[in-house]
């Protein structure tokens, strides 16, 4: 835990001091203090800290909303972005950005609402006879295929320049950050993380099993639903800061996982995502010169591979589909 918070604060103040615009440490310090320096200050305060700061939020609440799914559904497979809701939030807010001409915070909303929208839906229709792991997940990835679809036809039927502004924001881009976004994020973790951490105990039991967990007195259906409700509003509130970052969640609670040697924890999860997303768009900045590759296409890229590996580990180990 303690080497990924290190890690943390050293891209944090990697992606803040360098770059295509480099920031003296003495000079940061004089800027928090309230120093004007020209150029500088505004870069700092206006991009660089907002964009570092909405980073190490949406890949803190990413981390946890997957590793809360996996662990819960007892597959690596059930992260928000595998099983529908990250595309519902895709939907809806390219439905808002191409039939209404939305923007900015107006966006974020639709998105929230689709998510929360699909995430119901999938809960509904998989509820019957008990939500299964392998039932939700194939609903969601039902409802994935379907919301792709409805995102490729309304693309299709816009013109190139609102097509280019709903593509930024289904890459999973941190170039909007701004201090009011950063606000909401803080809030909404705000109340989302305790309420995570009073479920917790619960999802312990979960993750032996329904039988087991109701042996053990756990009220299963209760849980599942509450921790279904708060996994959902921390991707969601995720997807609206920064669009659909790619993989992140499914990323975040394996790789934990692994660095704890077998052992689940939610902290881990949110610090790896965190550290993921800052990694990611430090790279997608300053891979090409004169070039801004959005995050998500940084971990797109990261998280193909990975699920292969993870199918194939899987299968080897009898433990895939």
């Amino acid at each position: 835990m303690a080497a990924l918070a290190a890690l943390i604060f050293v891209l944090f103040a990697v992606t803040v001091l360098l770059g295509r615009y480099t920031v003296t440490i003495p000079d940061f310090f004089r800027i928090l203090g309230g120093a004007d320096i020209p150029g500088a200050s505004f870069i700092v305060m206006e991009n660089k800290l907002p964009r570092a700061v909405i980073g190490v939020l949406v890949g803190c609440a990413f981390g946890v909303a997957g590793a809360v799914f996996q662990t819960m559904l007892r597959n690596p497979l059930a992260s928000p972005d595998i099983i529908g809701i990250s595309y519902g939030a895709s939907a809806s807010a390219v439905a808002a950005i191409v039939l209404f001409g939305a923007s900015g915070l107006v966006v974020s909303g639709a998105a929230l609402l689709g998510a929360l929208a699909v995430a119901l839906a999938i809960y509904a229709i998989s509820r019957r006879g008990g939500v299964g792991g392998y039932r939700l997940i194939l609903v969601g990835i039902g409802f994935s295929a379907v919301l792709h679809a409805c995102v490729n036809f309304l693309l299709t039927r816009t013109d190139i320049t609102v097509a280019g502004e709903a593509l930024i924001w289904l890459n999973g881009s941190l170039n909007s950050s701004n201090w009011d976004r950063a606000t909401v994020l803080v809030l909404a973790l705000a109340v989302l993380l305790p309420a995570v951490a009073a479920l917790s105990r619960n999802l312990r039991g979960l993750e032996l099993g329904d039988d087991t967990a109701a042996g053990l007195g756990v009220p299963v259906e209760r849980s599942r639903l509450g921790l279904i409700i708060v996994g959902v509003g921390l991707a969601a509130v995720a997807t609206a800061a920064a669009g659909p970052v790619a993989f992140i969640a499914f990323l975040s609670g394996p790789i934990a996982r692994r660095i704890l040697t077998g052992h689940n924890s939610l902290v881990a999860a949110g610090l790896t995502g965190a550290a993921i997303v800052l990694a990611a768009d430090f790279v997608g900045a300053n891979l090409i010169p004169d070039v801004s590759l959005p995050v998500g296409v940084i971990t797109g890229v990261l998280g193909a591979p990975f699920l292969l590996w993870l199918l194939v580990t899987s299968n080897r180990s009898g433990q895939g589909g």
